[in-house]
């Protein structure tokens, strides 16, 4: 059963900066989800969703795009 704290949580939110484009991996270059993150998107819970962006930050280190 889940805590009232975590039914109240919001949603953390998208990554998406509205440039889609898929390289060759299959991720996408704006956003640095793979295309199967972008699918379950809407059904992942905070907790699944914020592993996503842990995983976004990485691939867009290893690619220098940031630092």
């Amino acid at each position: 059963m889940m805590s009232e704290a975590v039914k109240a949580e919001r949603p953390v939110a998208s990554p998406c900066v509205s440039i889609c484009a898929l390289d060759e991996q299959d991720i996408c270059t704006g956003c640095q989800r793979t295309v199967a993150e972008i699918g379950r998107w809407g059904r992942m819970d905070n907790t699944e969703r914020r592993a996503v962006l842990k995983l976004c930050h990485e691939r867009a280190v290893a690619a220098g795009m940031i630092l």
